[in-house]
């Protein structure tokens, strides 16, 4: 799981190239045999896509207002 304050120090290429490793890694512990999965891995990728799309999201609305 990443912190807030590191997520805000990446570039937005950075942050997209998280998510998308994020979000393969939940695929990759979905389709693992059941006794393997590990359930905090999946809730981790999950934080870390929602802090990284909430500060995408942000730089996007700061844009907008500037």
């Amino acid at each position: 799981m990443t912190k807030m304050k590191d997520i805000r120090q990446k570039s937005e290429g950075e942050l997209v190239e998280t998510v998308q490793s994020a979000r393969e890694t939940i695929r990759a512990e979905r389709f693992k045999d059941k006794f393997g999965r590990k359930a905090s891995v999946i809730r981790g990728a999950k934080v870390t896509i929602a802090r990284s799309l909430t500060e995408l999201a942000t730089r996007s609305r700061n844009q907008e207002t500037k």
